[in-house]
């Protein structure tokens, strides 16, 4: 049996884009990609603080270092640019998988940028 556990997340992200017209998707900067081992075309969920909107979609790799997030197609629709979200993906594992599995979270700045420690 397997079961779907949080993955991995880029909490408290702004949108820097809505763009209705792209065909649907996240376009996300690829220095957080990384950070957060998500993929792309891997499907996500966001969560917009500012309306409490939650929906999915599959993520397109964005320019390393722009500190894009932008909302494609349809999903456009339930953000606004300067809305603050969280992009959470999972993974499907066994129950012995998941009770040593430790998931990924990701804390960027106000501009979507990699904090590095000092």
């Amino acid at each position: 049996m397997f079961i779907q556990v949080f993955k991995s997340k880029i909490h408290r992200v702004r949108v820097t884009q809505a763009d209705l017209n792209y065909i649907g998707s996240i376009t996300i900067d690829e220095d957080l990609l990384d950070a957060a081992n998500i993929m792309e075309g891997e499907r996500v969920q966001i969560v917009n603080n500012n309306n409490g909107a939650r929906f999915e979609t599959y993520v397109i790799r964005g320019e390393r270092g722009s500190g894009v997030i932008c909302l494609n197609g349809a999903a456009a629709r339930l953000v606004q640019v300067g809305d603050i979200v969280i992009i959470i993906s999972y993974a499907f594992m066994t129950p012995e998988e998941a009770r040593n599995f430790r998931p990924i979270a990701v804390f960027p700045d106000e501009n979507n940028r990699l904090v590095k420690p000092t």
